[in-house]
C-alpha cells in the first residue's frame, strides 16, 4: 500500500524516532508499504518518520546510481535501529540533494563519503558494513530523518533564507507533488 508522504512543517520529522523493537506490531506490512511508497514517489530513500511512524527505520533503493555507481546495483537494504560507528575519512563530497518530505527543493550537501554503519534487517540479523559514494550519502540523509534532521539543516544559513518562502508554503500546507503527500494543514 502506498503511503502518504509527511511534509516539512509536520512535527513529526523534528522528533528523535523510537527504537524498533522484535515483536514490534505490523513491523513487516511497515517495511512493504515503505517499500512500495518509495517506488510510487520514485525516490532512493524512506525514513518512517516520513510515513508518519516515529521508528528508528529507513529503507534504501540504491539502484537508480548503479550506471554510475557499479556497488549500487541491486543495493536494496531495510536498516532498523541503524547507527552511524564511524566516519573512516575525512573526505566530504558535495552533491544536489533533495528529498521526498521537501518536494521541489535541491541544494547541495557536502557530506562525508564514507561511513561504518551497524544495523539489523528486516529479519533482525545485526550487520556492520562499511559504504561510499551514494550508499554513504542515501544512508546519511535517511539517517539524519531519525534524529529530527532534514538535509536543508546542512546548508549554510543564507541558503536556507533563500528557501524561506518555499519552506513556509509546506508548513502552510501549500506543499504539491507528484506522489502522494500529507500536508499539514
Amino acid at each position: 500500500m502506498i503511503l502518504p508522504i509527511t511534509v516539512y512543517g509536520n512535527p513529526i520529522l523534528r522528533k528523535k524516532a523510537q527504537p524498533v523493537t522484535k515483536d514490534q506490531e505490523g513491523l513487516k506490512e511497515l517495511i512493504a508499504n515503505m517499500y512500495d511508497t518509495l517506488a510510487a514517489a520514485e525516490g532512493v530513500g524512506l525514513a518512517a518518520p516520513q510515513v508518519g511512524q516515529s521508528l528508528r527505520l529507513v529503507i534504501i533503493d540504491a539502484t537508480p546510481f548503479a550506471e554510475d555507481e557499479p556497488a549500487c546495483k541491486d543495493f536494496k537494504r531495510t536498516l532498523i535501529n541503524p547507527e552511524i560507528l564511524d566516519f573512516p575519512t575525512d573526505e566530504e563530497v558535495k552533491f544536489n540533494e533533495g528529498c521526498l518530505s521537501l518536494p521541489g527543493i535541491s541544494e547541495d550537501v557536502w557530506r562525508p563519503d564514507k561511513v561504518e554503519i551497524r544495523y539489523f534487517d528486516e529479519n533482525f540479523v545485526e550487520h556492520q558494513e562499511v559504504w561510499n559514494g551514494m550508499r554513504a550519502r542515501i544512508s546519511q540523509h535517511e539517517l539524519d530523518h531519525l534524529d529530527g534532521k532534514v538535509f536543508t539543516d546542512h546548508i549554510s544559513p543564507i541558503r536556507r533564507r533563500m528557501l524561506g518562502g518555499k519552506l513556509n508554503a509546506m508548513i502552510k500546507g501549500k506543499a504539491t507533488a507528484r506522489y502522494k503527500i500529507l500536508n499539514n494543514k
